[in-house]
C-alpha cells in the first residue's frame, strides 16, 4: 500500500493550499480517509476526515471552516482544500486510511496506513 501526500509549500497567512493524497495496491472506496498534521515539537493531531463514500466528512475545531476534505474514488486521491491559512497551521501533513468503521477514525491508532507526510509552512 502506497499513500503519496504531495501539495505542500511556503504560503502567507490568509493564503490557500490544496493538498492531495494518492492511493494505491489497496480498494481505495474501502477505507476511510484522513488528514492529520504535526508541528515542530507537537504531537499529531487530526485534521478532518471523510467517509469511505465520501458524503461524510468531520473536522477538527482548529480548522472547522476553513478546510475541506473531499475525494475523488475514481482517481484513488483525497484531497485538503485549506484556505485563510494562519501561521499556528504550519505543519507536516499526513494522509491516512482507515478500514474500520467511520465513528472510529479520529485518532492516529485508528489508522491502517500513513502516506509520508508533505510540510505546510505558513508566514505572517
Amino acid at each position: 500500500v502506497l499513500l503519496q501526500a504531495y501539495g505542500g509549500g511556503l504560503v502567507q497567512a490568509g493564503g490557500s493550499l490544496r493538498l492531495s493524497c494518492a492511493a494505491s495496491e489497496l480498494t481505495f472506496s474501502n477505507y476511510n480517509m484522513g488528514w492529520f498534521r504535526q508541528a515542530p515539537g507537537k504531537e499529531r493531531e487530526f485534521v478532518g476526515v471523510i467517509r469511505r463514500n465520501g458524503g461524510i466528512t468531520d473536522y477538527a475545531d482548529s480548522v472547522k471552516g476553513r478546510f475541506t476534505i473531499s475525494r475523488d474514488n475514481a482517481k484513488n486521491t483525497v484531497y485538503l482544500q485549506m484556505n485563510s491559512l494562519k501561521p499556528e497551521d504550519t505543519a507536516v501533513y499526513y494522509c491516512a486510511a482507515n478500514l474500520g468503521p467511520y465513528s472510529d477514525s479520529s485518532r492516529n491508532y485508528d489508522y491502517d496506513y500513513w502516506g509520508q507526510g508533505t510540510l505546510v509552512t505558513v508566514s505572517s
